[in-house]
């Protein structure tokens, strides 16, 4: 049975929204677990994984036929995206209903890409439905096995194991007391027991704050 494809949203907004949404619908298909950041601040569109495990995607697509390839951009506004923008370039060419997952390291300094080439030796093919990239980066991540560094090479772009969910100190169980320090804790655990702490302190009719080195009370 021939291939159906997909029907071409013309305005580019749309088109880019629609796109985002193939993205989710493949993604699940494949199991991978799919994150939004809040917001379009973000430099990535998409997070993969799940706590502590994470790599964040960017998604393009493209319907501009050059020669005998399709052109998509991967430029932020006219610039190249700089390093640690995202781990992996999600590319959606829609008129062939290919996607091409490509670690961002490829990308660094490009504004565009060609994509589905006739060429056997064409840069990109390797990454045509390549899904089981995005599996095995996300699983890296919790495992150590990483080394510190991203996907794509750079040490902090992205997001890296456990970045975001623990410090040292909160690992040791040090996190509820780092506001006697002069330091909120990052984890939530930590958060929680040191309001806690505040609350309970208030209700013995004392003052909440946390004493500072050689401060009179």
């Amino acid at each position: 049975m021939k291939k159906r494809k997909p029907k071409i949203i013309q305005d580019k907004k749309k088109r880019g929204e629609w796109a985002e949404s193939v993205f989710l619908a493949r993604a699940a298909e494949h199991g991978l677990p799919v994150s939004s950041p809040w917001g379009e601040m973000c430099s990535y569109d998409f997070i993969i994984g799940k706590t502590g495990r994470f790599v964040s995607v960017q998604v393009k697509s493209t319907i501009c036929r050059e020669g005998t390839s399709y052109d998509c951009t991967v430029r932020g506004g006219h610039k190249a995206y700089p390093a640690g923008s995202f781990d992996f370039l999600a590319a959606f060419v829609v008129p062939e209903d290919a996607w091409y997952i490509i670690p961002a390291k490829l990308l660094r300094g490009k504004r565009s890409i060609a994509l589905f080439s006739e060429s056997p030796t064409a840069l990109y093919e390797k990454y045509r439905e390549a899904w089981h990239l995005l599996r095995e980066a996300a699983e890296l991540r919790g495992d150590g096995e990483s080394g510190g560094e991203s996907v794509d090479g750079e040490s902090g772009a992205g997001l890296r194991a456990g970045e975001s969910v623990r410090s040292e100190s909160d690992a040791s169980g040090e996190g509820a007391d780092a506001g006697a320090a002069g330091r909120f804790p990052t984890n939530a655990l930590g958060r929680m027991q040191a309001v806690e702490k505040y609350v309970r302190r208030y209700l013995e009719g004392g003052d909440p704050r946390p004493e500072k080195e050689g401060e009179d009370r």
